[in-house]
């Protein structure tokens, strides 16, 4: 092995076997990149019209089936700060509407609202996007609302 002088390279502070390896310089760039989770529902239309406006922006994103998979409690504690509890709601669904949500809402702790809307996705207004690290939450789809948020 041929000797290197300590002033030519950057060695790391570990001898083994009396040689000293020299550090491992690998460039990082760091840039985030704009991905939206859509949590939607096959057969609904507003949900089909979301991801065509998406497709057709070209904007990237991944589709998460909202009843299989409904938002997680971190994800929804995001859209309640920026949109109300209320919101997330989807007030025309069969189950709002035999649970009572419509009265029961206003006396409910936050705490148990964002229990039951994580745990069944019927629940959940759709499309549901979000998109945590820039900190983007959209509820339902009005395209001029996408616009501006999305771009």
């Amino acid at each position: 092995m041929q000797h290197v002088r300590r002033e030519n390279r950057k060695y790391l502070a570990y001898q083994c076997s009396l040689r000293w390896w020299p550090i491992p310089t690998i460039p990082v760039t760091l840039k985030r990149t704009l991905m939206l989770k859509v949590y939607a529902y096959k057969n609904c239309s507003t949900c089909k019209n979301a991801i065509k406006w998406l497709e057709d922006n070209g904007k990237k994103f991944e589709v998460v089936e909202i009843r299989e998979t409904p938002p997680r409690k971190s994800e929804l504690r995001l859209a309640v700060g920026l949109h109300g509890i209320r919101k997330l709601f989807n007030s025309s669904g069969q189950e709002y509407r035999s649970l009572k949500l419509k009265d029961k809402l206003d006396d409910m702790p936050e705490k148990e609202a964002l229990e039951l809307l994580s745990s069944n996705g019927n629940l959940v207004k759709r499309p549901f996007a979000i998109d945590t690290s820039a900190g983007i939450t959209l509820v339902g789809f009005k395209e001029d609302l996408w616009k501006i948020k999305l771009k």
